[in-house]
């Protein structure tokens, strides 16, 4: 089974074509070349788009831009090859890729997203809990590395590959394939609220 996978959650976006789980390529760059990434990775695999069976999609929580830009890419590609799809929280990939560890991500608005008590949060860096001795990983431990370390949290140097959430696991963390208009984004939270003034 050949599976494409995706996340555009985060400021990177990573791709990887997986064949029967083993890896085939795997890309990190930023959403805005996410197609010529998948481009790169086929010929890397001298694989066709026809030869794709189902992709994996990551739902966030991160940027709700960057979701969305990742959903809509899973409908338009799904749309095409006539494939399944399913849908990956990014926050299990991030804990996926650092075994044992905590998957923080940058929320914005001074806030992280969070794996805590195995559910998917929304809080401020200073409400995370974590045991001393725990290593925190994603952009979210980088951005709040101080808060974190003074709770006891280890953070691992910036640029370690295990901030990233990266596509490999979330094609071996896909459930069960479908519709990709079934596929809903994980938010958490409601987006900023539009100021424009209507006219």
């Amino acid at each position: 089974m050949l599976i494409l996978a995706f996340d555009t959650a985060t400021e990177v976006a990573t791709s990887a074509l997986v064949s029967d789980g083993e890896v085939v390529g795997e890309r990190v760059s930023r959403a805005s070349t996410l197609l010529e990434d998948v481009d790169a990775l086929l010929r890397q695999g001298g694989a066709h788009p026809s030869g794709i069976d189902a992709l994996a999609v990551g739902v966030g929580p991160g940027s709700f831009t960057g979701v969305r830009v990742g959903l809509a890419t899973a409908r338009g590609l799904a749309l095409a090859l006539g494939v399944p799809v399913a849908g990956v929280s990014t926050l299990a990939s991030l804990a996926a890729g650092a075994p044992g560890a905590l998957p923080v991500i940058d929320a914005r608005r001074r806030e992280v997203f969070v794996l805590q008590d195995g559910e998917p949060r929304v809080l401020s860096p200073a409400a995370v809990e974590v045991a001393a001795g725990v290593v925190c990983v994603g952009n979210g431990a980088v951005r709040y590395r101080g808060m974190l370390e003074e709770a006891g949290a280890v953070i691992p140097p910036d640029g370690d590959e295990r901030h990233l959430p990266r596509a490999r696991f979330h094609a071996a963390l896909a459930g069960e394939f479908g519709l990709a208009e079934a596929v809903e984004p994980l938010y958490l939270r409601l987006p900023d609220a539009d100021t424009t003034v209507a006219r």
